[in-house]
């Protein structure tokens, strides 16, 4: 297929578009962005995916390209905060403010900079060149998140141009280092640390929440208002080992096995929030048969154990019915030819929540079954809990999702993984994952080989987040 170049696009986007997209049985990407805030928003996201902003070499780089953009664009020093935390230098945060009339406190939007790594080896075109090829951008950054953080540059220096002034501040924070594991976060520190700078009546982090499409069907359009809290812990056996001619029962891989084996055959309760009750009600009425009769089931008071139990054989649902746990890495042993001293596994939990880090970890005791097997914590863990499906929120979402993509259903749900809006729920900021991009169930490839990004989606997501923007700064 012929690769799609920008200058096409801004020529007659619509049309190129088109045909493009039903080749590939995708919907019509939406309405677009002006020619001059298209190529804006491919320029600066050419410029951050082609910048390697992994963990070691940090996003001081790609707050030098925001920088230049929105100086150009109209902001001046004094509305822009460049915040990098002194144990970690290269991790740098970038705070811009658009001041409003102060009708209302502002509201936040947050993104991060960095991305998980890529191996060239790994991918079939460079990660870290950014390549637009047959109605797509590829690059590592492009679906996790450079391209949102483009879209709310975008949108920001538009807002900017046009002399719009909202009702109450818009403020944007660009943070370093969401994917380090927890050994450090841009905005976890600036929560902390600069909370006068971020503090805000609701924070939008387009990280997640956006719109699914199946089979070239847009399927709805997702609100992320709680998430579940990302944990871990060892596994560990110790023993006296010995020569492997001479085996014994008490073997620590052995013993260490079977332990994993029993909590794989564990079941965390099944449970429902006021989040996952309404999507379940929702989402139900676009279903039939017992997948609709289950779905309204859990969506009651009081859970439908048989009916959770059946919508748990689909990995999606299942990971949103209860708390998970999954062995994701192992070692053990020091050599061939002796008998095991040592043997460790890591076990990633998901959990719910209202759900603690000391009562899963009781869980993992009970369902290894076995005192000799020692289970400790990973690290720091903060839970945020859930921010309440505001009805006048979800109102406003679905005026700019209808004037977008009419017909489509906004609906809240619950992430099975952790977002920077752990965070800022933490300090008491009422936080939802609203991102304007459109995701196809059945190729997703955050964090995976030649991630990707449709380009026509992309400029529609920048319309989106201009037109959010706009209606999330009126104050009623």
């Amino acid at each position: 297929m012929k690769t799609i170049t920008h200058a096409m696009l801004v020529a007659a986007p619509l049309l190129l578009l088109t045909a493009t997209l039903a080749a590939a049985a995708t919907p019509a990407p939406g309405p677009m962005p002006p020619p001059e805030n298209q190529k804006l928003a491919h320029d600066i996201f050419k410029e951050m995916v082609e910048i390697n902003s992994v963990h070691d070499v940090g996003t001081r780089a790609v707050v030098d390209v925001l920088l230049r953009y929105l100086k150009a664009g109209g902001f001046t020093d004094a509305e822009m905060q460049v915040l990098p935390e002194k144990q970690y230098p290269h991790q740098v945060n970038l705070v811009v403010r658009l001041a409003g009339k102060g009708r209302g406190r502002p509201i936040l939007w947050n993104g991060h900079l960095d991305v998980v790594d890529a191996k060239p080896e790994d991918w079939s075109l460079p990660p870290f060149q950014f390549v637009e090829k047959e109605g797509y951008f590829y690059g590592r950054g492009t679906a996790d998140m450079k391209d949102e953080d483009a879209a709310v540059a975008a949108s920001l220096i538009r807002l900017k141009k046009e002399g719009f002034v909202p009702d109450r501040d818009i403020i944007v924070a660009f943070t370093a280092d969401e994917e380090a594991s927890g050994e450090q976060d841009g905005m976890w520190y600036l929560v902390r640390e600069h909370k006068p700078l971020v503090d805000a009546q609701l924070a939008i982090n387009p990280d997640i929440g956006s719109g699914e499409i199946d089979n070239g069907k847009r399927l709805d359009f997702g609100i992320e208002t709680s998430q579940k809290i990302y944990v871990s812990f060892t596994l560990e056996t110790t023993n006296r080992g010995g020569h492997s001619s001479e085996p014994r029962p008490d073997n620590a891989i052995n013993q260490l096995a079977n332990g994993l084996v029993r909590l794989a055959h564990y079941e965390f309760p099944f449970k429902t929030s006021a989040t996952t009750r309404l999507y379940f009600a929702r989402t139900a009425l676009m279903k039939h048969g017992q997948t609709r009769a289950d779905m309204q089931a859990v969506a009651a008071p009081k859970i439908d154990l048989a009916a959770a139990r059946r919508l748990a054989r689909d990995p999606a649902f299942n990971a949103i019915l209860h708390s998970t746990c999954v062995a994701t890495l192992i070692s053990g042993g020091h050599q061939e030819n002796a008998l095991p001293q040592r043997a460790t596994a890591t076990i990633q939990c998901r959990i719910m929540p209202d759900e603690t880090e000391q009562g899963t970890k009781a869980a993992i005791e009970a369902a290894v079954a076995d005192p000799a097997i020692r289970v400790n914590v990973l690290g720091s863990v903060v839970s945020g809990g859930e921010s309440p499906p505001d009805s006048t929120l979800m109102a406003s979402v679905q005026q700019v999702v209808q004037s977008m993509w009419p017909g489509v259903t906004v609906i809240p749900k619950m992430s099975a993984y952790a977002t920077d809006s752990t965070f800022t729920r933490q300090v008491g900021i009422p936080s939802y994952g609203i991102g304007g991009g459109w995701n196809d169930i059945r190729d997703i490839r955050w964090h995976g080989r030649d991630e990707r990004h449709e380009i026509g989606d992309f400029y529609a997501s920048v319309e989106f987040t201009y037109r959010l923007m706009k209606q999330l700064s009126r104050v009623n």
